[in-house]
């Protein structure tokens, strides 16, 4: 695993907005003065490490429904068992992202998992894709996204023409995601249709969100995390509603970083495990993260007793988890955090967020990758 500083295309401005990344600019996001080269080995490891951790989490939804560990992640009680009976259906799920300290040298540490709204998608399918094809042609990349996310969604149905795709009102970025995945699904068949989150309605008649149009959202795939969701007054109509939602309701259950100590208590001294708790005291050097946070939000990095790093937020009156500190390889003062993606069950490629400092925020910069076919 390298860091080259390359000479960017002259004109990838305007191809980048071409394809939709319309905030590449915004604080220098999207960056191709550099990139990262792997081996073909590395990229086995990681493809390896991200579909042995989402079986174990695919585990843990179990784990945390036989021994009744919704309150250690947060989770309403009203929700319990329909995340229960939905995890029981198996209800479909799209995609997810793990988060990585990787150096090319030590197994993958998961830093964690975003397994409900995960963004930066575009540039992970697309747009690092297009780099590659001008810049490295000779070259591989770790990346199946696009076609595995169109091949996905045909297993979606039976019984279903039109997909919804709600995003937050004033968010480009969200938008950006979710405008991708409605292409994505227009391409496996689906009429496809955008509400902002903010105009979803419920009928009490037909027991059913509905559009602006008063329309049943027959599905919804939706850009906004079930933690916020579940706490609303319409989240009391979720269990109820005949929506189908993507993601489900039982990756309510993943998308907390509860799920770091669920998983070691799992599994103790798995290689690409850190050592996490529920509970403070065990560990000198740790990372203090709020069971919910988004980007790198109220995170406190913790070494010998003392504060190394830390970013303000919204974040932490939930409670927290305390996960073993692990130092992030410094590449040229640049700190780079590997995020491999899945599709169903599948590895489907990664991004690589960096930035001068350990914690990754949404100002990290995006920076493309390639791998040598030998």
């Amino acid at each position: 695993m390298q860091r080259l500083e390359i000479k960017p295309r002259p004109d990838y401005a305007r191809k980048l907005e071409n394809i939709g990344l319309s905030f590449h600019a915004l604080d220098n996001y999207w960056n191709e003065n550099v990139c990262y080269r792997f081996t073909a080995a590395e990229v086995d490891e990681l493809e390896a490490a991200t579909e042995d951790l989402h079986k174990m989490c695919l585990d843990a939804v179990q784990y945390v429904i036989e021994h009744n560990r919704f309150a250690d992640l947060g989770i309403p009680p009203a929700f319990w068992q329909p995340i229960a009976a939905s995890f029981a259906r198996r209800d479909f799920h799209l995609y997810g992202r793990f988060d990585f300290a990787y150096d090319g040298q030590s197994p993958p540490k998961l830093l964690e998992y975003n397994a409900d709204t995960p963004t930066s998608l575009l540039e992970a399918a697309v747009a690092q894709w297009y780099w590659l094809e001008e810049k490295f042609p000779q070259a591989d990349q770790f990346n199946s996204l696009h076609e595995k996310l169109v091949a996905r969604w045909k297993q979606f149905g039976p019984g279903i023409d039109t997909i919804h795709f709600a995003s937050l009102a004033e968010n480009e970025e969200d938008w950006v995601c979710a405008t991708y995945l409605m292409d994505t699904a227009a391409q496996a068949g689906f009429e496809v249709r955008h509400i902002f989150v903010e105009d979803i309605g419920w009928s009490d008649e037909r027991r059913t969100f509905v559009d602006l149009d008063e329309q049943p959202i027959a599905a919804l795939f939706k850009l906004y995390p079930w933690e916020f969701m579940l706490r609303e007054e319409f989240g009391a109509h979720v269990a109820e509603a005949r929506t189908r939602f993507i993601e489900p309701l039982w990756k309510a259950v993943l998308s907390c970083k509860g799920l770091l100590p669920i998983l070691w208590e799992m599994y103790p001294n798995h290689p690409n495990l850190l050592p996490a708790y529920f509970e403070p005291g065990k560990l000198s050097s740790y990372a203090k993260k709020p069971l919910y946070s988004r980007e790198g939000a109220n995170i406190e990095l913790v070494e010998n007793g003392k504060t190394i790093a830390h970013d303000g937020g919204p974040y932490g009156a939930e409670g927290h988890v305390y996960q073993a500190l692990c130092r992030l390889k410094s590449h040229d003062g640049r700190y780079p955090v590997v995020g491999c993606w899945v599709v169903h069950d599948s590895a489907a490629g990664m991004g690589i967020r960096e930035d001068g400092q350990p914690i990754t925020t949404n100002l990290s910069n995006f920076v493309p990758h390639y791998f040598d076919k030998e």
